[in-house]
């Protein structure tokens, strides 16, 4: 696959989980320097790892949501958490990813990751 194929699948799986919305303000955002990172997240992330065909978009979006609720990244906690509604997660999987996320990675993410979910899933 050509670097150029790789992006156009990428920007087609990022706006399909994030929506056309936020990707057209990033994009817009975008200046000459984070270009170059904006790319790599868009080959690598979106282009490789999203679009490769072993999970659904539902599973990988729980995988990243209790990642980032993991390593208490809250903004793209809930980023990924208001693109559920794009990737077939329910609030039902949310809670349960989050209930795991307690025990395996302590009860302190969980806890803050509980607090943003509710906020934006209600």
């Amino acid at each position: 696959m050509s670097n150029e194929d790789l992006y156009n699948k990428g920007m087609e799986t990022r706006r399909s989980v994030l929506g056309n919305e936020h990707v057209d303000k990033a994009e817009a955002a975008k200046t000459g320097f984070d270009q170059d990172f904006q790319e790599f997240i868009t080959n690598a992330a979106w282009g490789s790892v999203w679009g490769r065909p072993g999970l659904t978009k539902r599973e990988r979006s729980l995988i990243t949501i209790a990642l980032m609720a993991a390593l208490g990244h809250e903004e793209e906690l809930a980023l990924h958490l208001r693109a559920t509604k794009n990737t077939g997660a329910t609030t039902a999987d949310v809670k349960e990813v989050l209930l795991h996320t307690a025990i395996y990675a302590g009860v302190p993410s969980a806890n803050k990751a509980i607090k943003i979910a509710k906020e934006i899933l209600k």
